[in-house]
């Protein structure tokens, strides 16, 4: 995995990264069937309203499924276009996305630790090199830990959502950083700065 400094030379672009299981859609254990994803309340208008205020929209998504054997990465890149037609048909997109495929306890070639898998923050910084991203002017959000961590260890500025696991682990966050209902009020806080 290619890394980068938050500090490229040349980097000037604003990104929001987004997690996605809890995030953009509704938390479903291990997601890989088109049929079975549902957009969370407000996500298509915020990913919109991103879009409009001119930040690059970058998933980025653990999937230890593909480790476990639950799936296969086609499946896993299958999902990621459905879902990429449903916000073209609403106006909205996704830029890139980014996903790990790893977990330390999961089957070979994917057990293994790395520094994609969140709450390291190797997607984040892949994103950057590859789309001459400023992290430092970027937001990561989320609905875990692991989603706020991998935000601030990128340099980015991160905010949990209560959407998907964030109601379950908002008493353990820091209180400078922000937490929102959902996608929709993340998007208003984030374009409003």
């Amino acid at each position: 995995m290619l890394l980068s400094n938050s500090n490229l030379f040349g980097a000037t672009k604003q990104a929001v990264f987004l997690d996605r299981d809890g995030t953009i859609n509704i938390e479903k254990d291990y997601l890989f069937k088109p049929e079975d994803f549902e957009f969370t309340t407000g996500a298509v208008e915020a990913i919109r309203m991103f879009n409009e205020a001119g930040y690059l929209v970058i998933v980025v998504t653990n999937q230890s499924g593909v480790a476990r054997g639950y799936y296969k990465e086609s499946d896993v890149i299958h999902l990621h276009k459905y879902i990429d037609q449903l916000l073209q048909a609403k106006g909205a997109r996704v830029d890139s996305w980014y996903y790990c495929p790893h977990h330390p306890d999961g089957i070979y070639p994917y057990n293994k630790i790395c520094n994609c898998r969140k709450p390291m923050p190797g997607m984040l910084k892949q994103a950057a090199a590859e789309h001459s991203i400023q992290l430092s002017k970027s937001w990561m959000v989320g609905d875990k830990m692991a989603d706020v961590e991998a935000g601030l260890a990128a340099g980015c500025r991160s905010l949990l959502v209560l959407t998907g696991y964030g109601s379950e682990i908002v008493d353990e966050l820091d209180s400078d950083i922000p937490v929102c209902e959902n996608l929709m009020t993340a998007a208003t806080l984030i374009t409003s700065v």
